[in-house]
């Protein structure tokens, strides 16, 4: 690992997302090593010990008490930014699940109080997940051009907005934001929970709203409701760059005068058929070059959970000085005003344009 070994950290929070956490330090102790998890009753704690066989506390102050490389902050949208607040008081590090704040004046108050500190980074996972990793790859090497445009159908909101910003090489100016909300008939087979056993559609809500971040960069945002679990609504990502365009996979650019071509992002897994070395992916290429290597090959992970390790082993390498901060604070706030921005325009059928706000230059 460089560097003393195995990245520490705690978690402050047991649900659903702090799973995923747990789950990359359980799956690969060699690289990860969770010192305890903070819970609010000695029930609940008890339950965590028995799946996860990591200690549990019921302060943050008992959790710091180990000195981890970092805290996670994994706790509903109103305590997050309490819990980070008294973190970065005691001097410790914070990779704080999204959004960092629920609503743009918590987020004000949260940049006001903890920005200057340095010590808060966000768990934002989406520019993390493989696939993406390897669009970003193509579009900071140039394959496209100047990256102009991103129509993103597939995740909500903050985790959508930074992908584009990402994608765009936008930053946190102003940006204006038109929605609208419709409604729709939509068979829902599966939600978090599995297989729902609905046969007939309901009206579900979809929002289509466009992203104007200025100097001739826009992203188109679709989502749906329950798009994450349900099986009939795909993903689907375009990056529209001056000199080609990245549809899905399948990537059209322009070589010469007289060449066009079209090339496929291919991901190369093992345990398929004949291959027993257990299901996982290996790699991203294109055109035969290998644009995304996955650095936990061999723990046979998802891609969420490949994102989830992937910001871990950032922060740590950030904390350590070995790397750069995988997620600021910034992006955090940034990514979920414009995700809000939305919400409201949606709502209002008005353009919202957003404010330049104090985390704009940092």
């Amino acid at each position: 690992m460089g560097n003393g070994g195995p990245v520490t950290f705690g978690v402050v929070g047991s649900g659903w997302r702090a799973e995923f956490f747990l789950r990359a330090a359980r799956q690969m102790p060699d690289r990860f090593r969770c010192v305890g998890v903070v819970t609010r009753t000695a029930e609940r704690g008890a339950e965590v010990e028995r799946t996860w066989q990591v200690p549990t506390v019921r302060t943050i102050p008992e959790l710091v008490a180990d000195r981890p490389d970092f805290v996670v902050v994994s706790v509903p949208w109103p305590v997050t930014p309490e819990a980070t607040r008294e973190l970065v008081g005691l001097g410790v590090p914070v990779l704080a699940e999204t959004p960092p704040a629920p609503d743009a004046d918590g987020l004000r108050a949260l940049w006001a109080d903890v920005g200057a500190s340095g010590l808060v980074q966000v768990a934002e996972h989406s520019p993390s997940m493989p696939q993406h990793q390897a669009r970003i790859a193509l579009v900071d090497e140039g394959l496209l051009g100047t990256p102009t445009s991103v129509q993103i159908s597939s995740t909500h909101l903050y985790h959508a907005v930074g992908l584009a910003r990402r994608l765009l090489k936008a930053g946190r100016g102003e940006v204006d934001v038109h929605a609208v909300s419709t409604t729709a008939p939509l068979l829902d087979p599966k939600s978090r929970d599995g297989w729902t056993g609905e046969t007939q559609p309901q009206d579900r809500w979809s929002i289509l709203a466009t992203l104007d971040f200025g100097g001739g960069r826009t992203a188109l945002y679709d989502f749906t409701e329950n798009q994450w679990h349900n099986p009939l609504r795909t993903n689907r990502i375009v990056v529209r760059g001056s000199h080609g365009e990245l549809v899905d996979d399948r990537l059209t650019r322009w070589v010469d005068e007289r060449t066009v071509v079209t090339s496929s992002l291919v991901r190369r897994m093992s345990g398929v058929e004949q291959d027993l070395d257990g299901f996982d992916l290996e790699h991203v290429s294109l055109d035969g070059r290998v644009l995304y290597r996955n650095p936990f090959d061999g723990a046979r992970l998802a891609d969420d959970d490949v994102a989830a390790a992937t910001l871990l082993a950032g922060t740590g390498a950030w904390v350590r000085g070995d790397g750069p901060p995988p997620y600021p604070l910034a992006d955090g706030c940034q990514d979920h005003l414009l995700g809000l921005a939305i919400e409201e325009s949606a709502r209002t059928g008005r353009t919202v344009r957003t404010a330049w706000e104090a985390w704009a230059d940092a």
